[in-house]
């Protein structure tokens, strides 16, 4: 999809590489040196949108540098931001001249920061908890003051530590009045006293804090914090773009290759927490439905063993580490959940299997019409050879097959979806239209690029309505906003879709080195181009708003595009002639019909109220560290979760049929005939699939109203 333009760049930066970078630079052989002279190059010369390396640039990697490698301020002393704060408008210039003054001052303190507080933790850890005293700490770090002297610190650890503590605390009191008392043998459990419990949930905290400075601190290299100091920078120019130290580079070449193993999530750091941002479909953490996107991972225990590992504050290399296993193997993972309550969730570590990421269907009966739906998890394709088995292909034959079932209406199921291919959200736009451009490309400086449908063959031209939510991304929206623009299909889902708007292209920065006697650089994904609809808009941060919008839990959480550090704006460039969709449907009444009845709809009332609510969770930031309204907190937390446990055991009237071809492999693939029950059980509770449907009927009749009323004609 390059254009001629992106190619000439591409050769012209290589060619400039191969010519300026020998083993050396500047005659010093330092590879960090190395890696900045080719990352700014690159970024100056191939990113989207380059920015000026300025003093509003260096404030920016300044703050953003000491937030991530110091997020919870329990290292540095003000008296070490004192003298930081020389470089706040110089590392612009730093990096114009290769120098790297700024990391290693900052690199040397915190390691030796690091190492001061073993001292620090243990001691505060030697000494009990009140848990009777009045206390609130406040979880947002990034407005603590950085402390001014040793006696601040150690308060600062004292605090962090009970904070940490009074779950563990909360878990052994908790246990234990759940413990039978009596035994087998008739003798009765040694019960623990308050003093006894304290001391053991502290110990349990120190041992988890040695494990983590002896696994994990003390294993991290000046390259690891380097390779952190590399993205702070690259990461300024759009959150898409990214530099992927070799290790790193051979973890995403195994992610994109679809060979998976673990418990099928994507983690990201967040703060100092490791927050779930997507769950790969037919792994083990989609198969258990107690883990959703927004959780946080706050603690690890492996199967058999008895401690549990913090990983709060972890390097989400080291936590993915621990998260990670061998297949068969088990892990129970202590979950934050969206709406402030933990639970501990035991899951079985599987391969992911690249089979549930394909595109998979079933016809729903609907008050005796048949309608047909197609899950799409994400846009799939073999970039050796297309012929092979892609999301488009895949697609068409989904449809041939409902089609066979006399289906009346189709929907298709684009939730979750975070992208993939670009030719193949040309290919299935294509089944649903006559022929037309789907999708406009733009680079920096070059021209735009129109990608068309030149198949002038329709698969389906009957009601079509296609499923979105917050995370519905990249190609995703590329689709929805093509048929909504078309006006081929009406869009159900969130206010808006994630608004990524950006193609990123992966750079080996080997490549760029003549003579390299450094070893290997990694690589880095630079964001190149750009999307836009076929009305000019672009798919940035505005993503697509739906035609029919449904709340859901999150509705108010913050994990779209524009809730994310320096995004590329939206803009608009000028629209390319298409035909809108002549039919006799009429959009408009049916978009008002879904209005009403969804205003009238409790389970989506009750929806919103959840929705309301976790975001009323995520945003208190304020926690007793009183044992007494820590636990009445804690409690009262989890009766109002309980009561939106309503919104799980919703069920509508539909029934869900597996196609026939797939019905004959049930015979032998009992494993399949389980994800497909699976699957259709979901859909029998899911309140949007229900409405998607009733949807599908109103265009139905408003086709035959309108064909008809036009015949009497």
């Amino acid at each position: 999809m390059k254009s001629r333009y992106n190619i000439l760049m591409l050769v012209l930066l290589l060619a400039f590489g191969s010519c300026s970078f020998t083993a050396k630079v500047d005659n010093d052989p330092d590879k960090d040196k190395l890696l900045i002279q080719i990352v700014t190059l690159a970024l100056e010369q191939l990113h989207f949108q380059p920015k000026e390396l300025n003093d509003d640039f260096s404030q920016d990697v300044y703050k953003t540098y000491l937030k991530r490698i110091d997020p919870l301020k329990r290292f540095f002393l003000q008296s070490d931001i004192d003298e930081f704060s020389k470089f706040e408008n110089e590392i612009d210039d730093q990096l114009k001249n290769y120098d790297i003054a700024f990391f290693n001052l900052t690199n040397e303190r915190l390691v030796q920061r690091m190492e001061e507080s073993k001292a620090v933790y243990k001691k505060v850890l030697s000494k009990p908890f009140d848990f009777t005293a009045n206390e609130v700490f406040n979880t947002d770090y990034e407005n603590h003051e950085y402390v001014k002297n040793k006696k601040e610190l150690n308060e600062r650890w004292r605090q962090i530590l009970k904070f940490s503590t009074i779950s563990g605390y909360d878990d052994l009191i908790t246990t234990q009045k759940n413990d039978t008392i009596v035994s087998t043998h008739g003798e009765k459990k040694e019960i623990k006293t308050i003093k006894e419990i304290e001391v053991e949930a502290r110990q349990e905290t120190l041992k988890s804090l040695d494990a983590y400075y002896t696994d994990f601190i003390d294993d991290m290299q000046r390259k690891d914090w380097f390779s952190m100091y590399i993205n702070t920078i690259v990461e300024e120019f759009d959150p898409h773009t990214t530099y992927f130290a070799p290790q790193d580079k051979d973890r995403f070449d195994q992610q994109m290759s679809g060979k998976l193993e673990g418990i099928g999530a994507r983690l990201q750091k967040k703060m100092d927490y490791i927050k779930v941002v997507e769950l790969i479909s037919g792994g083990p953490a989609w198969r258990g439905q107690e883990i959703e996107v927004g959780d946080l991972i706050v603690k690890v225990r492996q199967k058999g063993e008895k401690e549990s590992v913090s990983i709060v504050g972890m390097r989400i290399d080291d936590a993915i580490k621990l998260i990670k296993g061998p297949k068969g193997s088990q892990v129970i993972l202590t979950m934050k959940k969206v709406d402030g309550t933990f639970k501990d969730v035991e899951l079985t570590r599987d391969l992911i299997e690249l089979e549930e990421t394909y595109a998979k269907s079933s016809t729903v009966i609907k008050d005796d019409k048949k309608f047909g739906i197609i899950n799409l998890p994400k846009f799939y394709i073999d970039f050796e050879d297309y012929s092979e088995r892609n999301a488009a292909s895949d697609v068409r034959q989904e449809i041939e097959r409902l089609k066979e079932e006399n289906i009346e209406g189709l929907v298709l199921d684009l939730r979750n979806n975070g992208g993939g291919s670009l030719k193949t959200v040309v290919d299935i736009a294509g089944l649903f239209i006559k022929d037309g451009p789907i999708v406009q490309v733009k680079s920096t400086n070059g021209p735009k690029e129109v990608l068309e449908d030149t198949d002038k063959s329709i698969v389906w031209d009957g009601p079509l309505v296609i499923m979105v939510n917050e995370l519905s991304a990249s190609a995703s929206e590329i689709l929805a906003a093509a048929m909504q623009d078309y006006k081929r299909a009406i869009i159900i889902g969130s206010k808006q879709t994630y608004g990524k708007g950006t193609v990123q292209n992966v750079l080996d920065l080997n490549r760029m080195v003549r003579q390299n006697s450094h070893g290997d650089l990694g690589a880095i994904k630079i964001t190149r181009q750009k999307f836009y609809r076929v009305n000019g808009g672009s798919t940035q941060l505005e993503g697509v708003r739906s035609d029919v919008v449904i709340p859901d839990r999150y509705s108010y959480v913050d994990i779209g595009e524009r809730d994310q550090d320096h995004p590329l704006p939206w803009d608009k460039i000028s629209p390319v002639n298409y035909e809108k969709w002549n039919s006799y449907f009429d959009y408009d009444s049916t978009i008002s019909n879904s209005i009403e009845r969804m205003a009238n709809n409790n389970q989506l009332k009750l929806i919103e109220q959840n929705a309301k609510w976790i975001k009323t969770q995520m945003d208190n930031n304020n926690f007793s560290l009183n044992y007494e309204d820590y636990k009445k907190e804690m409690e009262s937390n989890e009766k109002v979760a309980k009561e939106f446990d309503a919104i799980s055991k919703y069920e509508t009237n539909l029934t869900f049929l597996s196609l026939p071809y797939e019905t004959q492999l049930f015979v032998t693939d009992t494993i399949l005939k389980e994800k497909r029950e699976r699957w259709h059980k979901n859909l029998g509770k899911d309140v949007y699939v229900e409405e998607a449907l009733n949807v599908l009927n109103d265009l139905k009749m408003s086709y035959k109203i309108n064909k008809l009323a036009i015949i009497k004609e």
